[in-house]
């Protein structure tokens, strides 16, 4: 059976640890840590302790993403959970009903 490289779904598990293993070096640098010092998630907004924040990929490592400074963001847990594998454009929808909570 043939693979379509331009599916979504053709993303190598090899190349896809090779960047969880970056993503965890990246973690133990002050990169890192001054991007999680102001606890703020890149998402909600809210603030939590730094330890409680999580490192996302802005676009998926199982989208074609990659363990890089401009796609990785501190996040929440629950937001981490709730974007599971969407693309921005597919997450915005969540974002703005946040939006608009706050506004209520």
């Amino acid at each position: 059976m043939s693979r379509d490289y331009h599916s979504i779904d053709a993303v190598d598990e090899a190349i896809i640890r090779s960047e969880r293993n970056k993503a965890r070096a990246l973690r133990k640098t002050r990169w890192w840590q001054r991007k999680t010092a102001s606890g703020r998630c890149y998402y909600c907004d809210r603030t939590f302790a730094h330890r409680e924040l999580t490192m996302d990929h802005v676009i998926p490592l199982s989208r074609g993403g990659r363990s890089t400074r401009d796609n990785l963001v501190p996040c929440c847990k629950e937001c981490n959970t709730k974007k599971k594998e969407l693309l921005p454009v597919e997450w915005q929808e969540y974002l703005d009903e946040l939006v608009d909570r706050a506004a209520d």
